[in-house]
Order: structure tokens, then sequence, then C-alpha cells
């Protein structure tokens, strides 16, 4: 049943797409085969090659190389018998272990990567095997005179006689030109010859090996290079039996490490499809599926099956077609199914894309077993199934006498068959084929069984009965294929919560059906169904809005975050600018003081060697205020240059020591003038007159 829920949900057009991306031959026939896991584990495991494969191709450039593996399988096959291998096989093999050991060495190098680095962890690419066969054999499949001493010997020798027999015939073609059809040297059966012209083969007397078509040219060895034919032709078996000699040699050597080479191939050829549907998944756009840990061991009741997040799900087949078949543009369908839901319900009109949809889900869930990303916008929350079980398309067979009812009940009672707790079933058209009431009666007693039985059921189906399901049954959720009244042509999106309506009398009314067919016909559809027909356009009509006011709240919502990052980025901007002017200032201001402190100290050391007369003091005063103006910041000049208040002046006695604020130095005081308002003060062996206001108390 799996094998052919695999032919139904064309699972090898799949598998076709990803061995596109494989790097070996012996990857693309491992893709174009790929089996279904078995076990989470398994797949678990495969998914995190591909996470991690994904990612060294995205951080690695030119991505991970496999050049140089090939396949060798039929070469290790014949060796395990004891086979001499050709000089091509070994020299593939040898390829094979220098592309292997590239292999091992890039991801031993990477970051990243643990369950890659494992696996190549086990390869052993016997280096002395492989530097063994380059030395015997060069890039073009030729083994070398350096293979031995005796094949160097040999070949020589050959040289040797080939010359010899040349410049023989070189001066049997001078002397007998006349005679000759072509001046060439030629072979037949391995001897070389002369083209002689047919009536003048009495001029190069010899052994004529053959004639042309015409009868006109002989091809004659000469008696004279006889000898040194055969001796030609002696040592040329002479090489063939060295060669193989050699080739048995090597061939031994890879005989007894075969298994290894086996485990070898299986290992490159795991990474090379871990790399391939890592490729794949780049050029689909797709995402790794999420698995709830739950599901890490196995679960027994249907009841415990995860949420299904699949947002702007794309058929991986139509996207093909899309890209390299001029397919039309893939049309996206979000699939949210809470866990409490077992079976979904799509209705609508035909090639509006139901089947289409069943078969994305089939698609996906097997992608997603098999490590593969999934084409829909993040995250993407998917349970594990262990069987995807599906019943799509018309079984009618003429030579086994079944009708399309017949079909599908057969195929269907394989699926009960094999179905588990963690099965998925995809039903298309459940109960058609038969008359309308006991088929709608069919469909709704196995959708009920199937609730109750499987983790997730998906069916489309035209009855209308079915659509009720919902309202009668939690597990049951309604879902449906959105049409176009204005243009009588389906959109292909998906609506939850609502069942589609009949579009029969609408479509027929637009195509020209008389009226009075039209009337009599909605006379038969029955009570009701004119008035269910209306609810539901009115619900997709208010989904619609709904919709379109999501679509642009979300846009705002892109645009407001758009324009919050854009002033986040300029504070940002703002603030280093603000920090790197501060920085600055502060370097020019301690540059200044730094500067103002030499001149201070050069005034006062000139005071002290010079004339300390009151006129050199107010000369020394009045560039200590130059100084002070140019290079004090303006605050602290208001601050120090401002005079004190009454209140707080600060009158000083004899003999104490203050503080010259301008100056900075510590200085004694000698007298106070009657108004108090000036002072005579000693700076070291200078006396100045200050005045109160510019001192401060010590």
């Amino acid at each position: 049943m799996q094998a052919e829920t695999l032919e139904l949900l064309e699972w090898g057009r799949v598998c076709q797409h990803l061995a596109t991306f494989a790097s070996t031959k012996l990857g693309a026939i491992a893709s174009s085969r790929l089996p279904i896991p078995d076990t989470y584990e398994q797949s678990l495991e495969l998914l995190t090659q591909t996470k991690e494969a994904y990612f060294l191709e995205t951080k690695l450039i030119g991505g991970v190389s496999i050049e140089g593996v090939q396949d060798i399988t039929t070469a290790l096959l014949r060796a395990e018998r004891q086979g001499i291998l050709s000089s091509e096989e070994l020299l593939a093999i040898a390829t094979t272990l220098a592309g292997a050991r590239n292999l091992r060495r890039t991801l031993d190098n990477a970051e990243g990567c643990p369950n890659l680095q494992n696996l190549v962890s086990e390869l052993r690419t016997y280096p002395e095997i492989e530097q063994e066969i380059y030395n015997c054999i060069d890039e073009s499949g030729s083994v070398l005179d350096r293979a031995s001493e005796k094949l160097g010997t040999i070949r020589l020798s050959l040289r040797q006689v080939r010359d010899q027999i040349y410049n023989s015939l070189q001066g049997i073609m001078q002397r007998r030109q006349n005679a000759l059809q072509e001046n060439v040297i030629t072979q037949r059966s391995d001897r070389y010859v002369l083209s002689v012209k047919a009536p003048q083969k009495d001029q190069i007397p010899g052994v004529v090996h053959d004639t042309s078509s015409t009868g006109m040219t002989l091809f004659v060895e000469p008696n004279s290079i006889v000898p040194l034919n055969n001796k030609l032709r002696q040592l040329v078996r002479q090489e063939q039996t060295e060669i193989e000699v050699i080739l048995r040699q090597l061939s031994d050597r890879v005989s007894e490490v075969v298994e290894d080479l086996q485990r070898l191939l299986i290992i490159v050829t795991k990474i090379d499809l871990a790399i391939a549907r890592a490729r794949y998944a780049y050029w689909l756009g797709a995402n790794p599926p999420q698995w709830n840990s739950i599901l890490n061991a196995k679960v027994n009741s249907v009841r415990d099956r995860t949420a299904i997040t699949l947002r702007q799900l794309r058929h991986p087949l139509l996207v093909w077609q899309q890209h390299h078949e001029s397919g039309r543009e893939v049309v996206p369908v979000d699939v949210l199914i809470s866990p409490e839901i077992h079976v979904v319900v799509i209705t609508g009109p035909n090639t509006g894309g139901k089947t289409a949809t069943l078969k994305t889900f089939g698609l996906v869930a097997l992608m997603a077993k098999v490590g593969m990303f999934i084409p829909a916008r993040e995250p993407v929350e998917l349970p594990w199934f262990d069987w995807v079980l599906a019943d799509i398309g018309d079984e009618q067979s003429l030579q086994q006498n079944l009708s399309t009812f017949s079909g599908h009940i057969r195929r269907i009672s394989r699926i009960l068959s094999a179905i588990s707790n963690d099965s998925l079933v995809l039903l298309d058209e459940v109960g058609a084929g038969t008359d309308p009431s006991e088929g709608s009666a069919i469909a709704t007693a196995l959708l009920e069984y199937l609730a109750n039985h499987t983790s997730l059921t998906i069916a489309t189906t035209h009855f209308g009965e079915l659509k009720t399901l919902k309202y009668q049954n939690p597990k049951f959720e309604n879902a449906s294929v959105e049409f176009d009244d204005a243009s009588l042509a389906p959109t292909y999106r998906l609506l939850w919560g609502i069942p589609g309506r009949s579009n029969a009398l609408a479509i027929a009314r637009r195509l020209g059906l008389p009226e009075t067919i039209l009337g009599m016909a909605q006379g038969h559809v029955g009570y009701g169904s004119a008035e269910l027909n209306t609810v539901i356009s009115e619900l997709e009509i208010q989904r619609r809005q709904q919709n379109q006011n999501t679509e642009a709240a979300a846009r705002l919502l892109k645009d407001t975050e758009k324009l919050h990052n854009e002033i986040l980025d300029k504070y940002t901007q703002l603030k280093s600018h603000a920090l790197e002017l501060r920085n600055n200032q502060e370097k020019e201001v301690t540059a200044a003081i730094m500067q103002a402190k030499k001149e201070i100290a050069r005034v006062i050391r000139k005071l002290q060697q010079g004339d300390q007369s009151a006129q050199t003091a107010q000369h020394a005063e009045k560039r200590m205020e130059e100084l002070g103006k140019r290079h004090l910041p303006s605050e602290q000049k208001s601050a120090k240059n401002s005079p004190a208040t009454a209140s707080d002046r600060y009158l000083p006695k004899v003999g104490d020591r203050i503080r010259i604020r301008k100056l900075d130095k510590v200085a004694q005081v000698l007298s106070v003038s009657a108004d108090s308002s000036e002072i005579s003060v000693r700076l070291g062996m200078m006396k100045m007159n200050v005045n109160v206001s510019d001192i401060e108390k010590i």
C-alpha cells in the first residue's frame, strides 16, 4: 500500500528532481530511489544531516565538494572475487580515495556539523594504495614505465625495435618511391607495412597482408623487416604479460580492503544525499520541519498529535514546472490544523485545487520523513506520520471487472488494514462512483471511523452531508477551495472553517443554459440548499474581507517596523556622533590646559630669574589673564573670574596662606589694604598685589 501511495503522489518525480542536485553518480542513483524511513529516529538523523549540509553550503565558499568520487561498485565486486581490475578501474579507485580524503579534511575543518563529522570519522581512505596506483597509472589510464623495472626495460627495447623498423621502411620508401601508392607507413595485423601499387609489387618483395577494396593497392610487409616485426610482436606480448602482473598486484591490494572501500562509498553517498537535500531546499526556498519532542517516543493515542502549521505551502512539483517547464505561477495555501482535529473535509468545485492540496500535503509529509525541507514559510510544524496512505484518482479496471466505486473500495480496504494511530490518510472524492445517498452514508461512516483510528485524515468530496460533520463531531474541520463567481474560475486558495458551496447553477447560467431549465433545476435542488449556498457565500465574503484587513494590517506593521528600525539607526548614529564630538572636545580642552600650564610655568620662571619690580609683576599678571581667556573653557572663566559677593568674600589676615585662582599658585599674605579690597602677597621670591576677589582660602 505504501508503494502504491508513493506512485499516486508522484513521489518518484520529487526523487528525480532531487537527483539533479547530487554531485556523484551514486548520489544521483540513491536520490532517484529514495527509501522512506521506518522510524522517527531515522528521520531525525536525516533531517539533522540536511541542516548541517545547508549550513555548510551557505558558509563555505563553493560549498562542500565531493569531486573525484566515482561509482566503483563493479570494480570492488570484481576485486572481491579476486579478479584483475583494469587500469581505468584502478584509477577510478585512486581518485575516489583522494576525493573522500579531501571531503573528510573539509568537514574536519568546518564548524557546526558534528553529525557529518561523525560520519566521515569512519572513513578509511588508504593513501598508500592511492599512491601506489598513481605511481603505476597515469591520468589517461595507461600503465607507466616506472610501474616496474622489467616493464621499463621491455618498453625501451620496444622503442628501439620500432625505430629500426621505421628507419628500414623509410629507406625502402626513398628507393622505391615510384612503386608506392602512398608515402606512408601503416599497420595491418599489428605488423608494419607499405601501401604498394599492385602492378609494381615485384619491386618490393614481401608478405602481402591486405588489399584495398579496388584491388589496386597491396599492403606489403617487406622481407627485410619481417624479423623485426616478429621481434616487436614478442616484445608486445611480454609488455602485456608484465602489465597484467602489475594490475594483478594492485588488484590484490584493493581486494584486501574491499569492505572498507564499500563502506566508504556508503558514507560518501550519505553525505552527497545530505548535500543534495540541502541544495534542493535552497533552490525551493524551503524550511526545516519542526517535530514536537512528544514524538520521540511512540504515541499510543491520536489525541497526542501536535499542531500542523504550514503557511504559504507550495507543491514542489508545481514549483519545478513553473521554473523549468513554463508552468503557471504556483498559488500557495495555508494549512493550519489544531491538535484536536483529526479529519479535514475539503469541498468546492472541480479543478479548484482540492486534489492538488491532498497531494501537496502528502508529499511534504514524505519529504519531512526523508529529511528534506518543506516549501513553506517558517515556522514549519508537522507531526511525524508512520504511514502515508492515499486513495487518489480513478482505479477503474476493465481487465479486473472493477467499476470506479469498486476500485476505490478495494483500495480503501487495503488502507484500513494498514493504518495505525500515527497514520496520515488521504482520500480523494470519498464515497464517489455510486448512488449519492449510499455513497454519502459510506463516506460518513468511514470518516467517523478514521477520526478515532488515525492521526489525521484529509478527504475531498462533493457530498453536502459531509459538510455538516464539523457541527456534530469536534474532531472534524471544514475547508474549501475558493471560486471566483465573476470569472467563473478557481483561485486555488484554501479557505478554512467554511464548506465549499455548489456553483453548478451559477456556472450554467453564465454559460447560457436557458432560465426555464435552470428554474426547474432549482426546484429539484431541495429545500434549504439555496439558503445554505447564500450563507456560505456571505461567509466567504466576510472571510475575504477579513483576509484583506489582515493583509493590510500586516503591511502596516511591516512599514511601522521599517520606520522604527530607521529611527533606531538614526538615533544610534547621532549618539555615536555626539560621543565622538565630546571626546574630541575633551581632547582639545586637555591640550589647551597643558599648553597654558607650560606658558604659565615659563612666565613664572622668567619672573624668578629677572627683575622682580612691580611693573614686571603687572606684565606677568596681564599675561596670565590673556592665557586664561585663551585657554580656559568659558564656564571655567566665568566661574573663576566672576567677582565674589559681599556675603561670600573671604578677608585674609597677615600671615595667611591663600591661593591665587588665575595662577593656581599658593602665596603668603604680607599686608591688607585699608579698604580690604587688595592684599600684598609673597609668591616665591616675588612680591605682588592681588585683588581679594581673585583669591581663595586654603
